[in-house]
């Protein structure tokens, strides 16, 4: 019973933060593309696309930064304080968000979603806590319905939006806060408080010396972050440019992009549930074909036709759910020496890492044919595949050796 309740609190407060994370996207475009002057899309006199491109990176740069401190900070001064601390201080977040939209304060928006971001950042911690706290099957199958509840929180917060802001643009905010603060209740009768060690020399010099890339003077930890970058990069390019590629090529609008969305998030959420089931091949060689997978949809939206790539865009979910799954669980057994938040934080902020590489870098590449950013995308995943198995046979080949 109770592992029932920690699983379902982790989840419950995994799906809060990534719908207050994703609610601001479908509500910012109509505020800076509408044609009336306002305080916001005309602050400082500056291009209303250019404001909106801020607005829209604000949270996202916050999240990477949560993302590199929060799962190390809460190593030392344990999950449930820091939980607590970033759950309440997302829920003012949102407030200080809907109070910016109201007095139409561009740098006050501007500053609650970055704040609001670093603290939405916690879902390392929500891992480590998890992978700390269980073990075997129940841990693997745990993490997998975690990664479920925020593919669902993606496909839930734009649905919100789109609800709730009939009635008031605000509104959305107001009902993610009040989610969080209940999340919050809950965390705090449901989670145990830990002994740690505490904080030597101040919160800023411990976020200094224990962020999670600290880890890559480690040899493995390096070798599994730059896999794992590439990878993310082909997905976090297949996430940013698959919509402006139904766009062009169907002619499909808001409601057709989201459709599509929405199936796709739905096999992800699906395929969570049972992605995490033990299996005795080497989680790398799996993680590989995985990869594969992921690679081969990437690339059949690149290079085929309407359906082929709507077909691929929803299929996606299956072999993308499959490797977080093996990947985190792995990294969770593997690594677990150095600090579950700190590995956790890595993994995330990797992913964050790659969400800036491929906005800037498939920006460019859009500027020629938006085919060319998931062709990219689909290669790097690729790469990974093909590194991840080279990685996997030289372990078997060691093990063989020593044996």
């Amino acid at each position: 019973m109770q592992h029932r309740l920690l699983i379902g609190s982790a989840c419950l407060l995994a799906l809060l933060s990534t719908i207050g994370a994703s609610l601001a996207y479908p509500l910012l475009p109509p505020l800076f593309a509408d044609a009336q002057p306002s305080a916001l899309n005309g602050f400082l006199g500056l291009p209303p696309k250019l404001l909106f491109g801020m607005a829209l990176m604000a949270n996202p740069i916050g999240m990477l930064l949560g993302s590199a401190v929060l799962g190390s900070l809460s190593d030392a001064l344990g999950r449930r304080r820091i939980l607590l601390l970033t759950t309440i201080g997302a829920a003012c977040g949102h407030l200080l968000t809907a109070y910016a939209l109201l007095t139409q304060s561009y740098p006050l928006l501007v500053a609650a979603r970055f704040v609001t971001g670093v603290l939405e950042g916690n879902g390392a911690i929500l891992r480590a806590l998890l992978a700390e706290r269980l073990e075997g099957p129940l841990r693997n199958h745990a993490l997998s319905w975690l990664n479920g509840a925020l593919h669902l929180g993606w496909l839930a917060g734009p649905l919100l939006s789109g609800l709730s802001a009939a009635f008031s643009i605000t509104l959305p905010f107001y009902i993610a806060a009040g989610g969080l603060l209940l999340g919050a209740v809950l965390s705090l009768l449901v989670l145990q408080a830990e002994s740690t060690p505490g904080i030597q020399g101040g919160w800023w010099s411990l976020a200094r010396e224990r962020h999670a890339f600290t880890l890559l003077r480690h040899s493995p930890l390096k070798t599994l972050f730059l896999i794992h970058l590439a990878y993310t990069c082909g997905v976090a390019g297949f996430y940013e440019f698959f919509p402006l590629w139904l766009v062009e090529v169907g002619g499909y609008d808001a409601a057709g992009i989201a459709f599509v969305n929405m199936a796709m998030c739905g096999v992800m959420t699906l395929t969570a549930l049972i992605a995490g089931r033990a299996h005795a091949r080497d989680p790398r060689a799996r993680v590989s074909s995985q990869a594969a997978a992921v690679a081969l949809a990437i690339l059949c939206v690149g290079i085929g036709n309407l359906w082929v790539g709507i077909a691929a865009i929803i299929l996606f979910g299956l072999p993308h759910a499959f490797y977080n799954a093996t990947l985190q669980a792995w990294a969770a057994d593997r690594f677990a020496q150095h600090g579950q938040g700190a590995v956790m934080g890595l993994l995330s902020t990797t992913f964050c890492v790659a969400h800036i590489i491929m906005a800037f870098g498939g920006g460019l590449l859009a500027m020629f044919d938006t085919r060319l950013v998931l062709i990219v995308g689909g290669l790097l995943a690729a790469w990974a595949s093909l590194s991840m198995r080279r990685w996997s046979r030289a372990a078997t080949a060691t093990q063989q050796e020593f044996a």
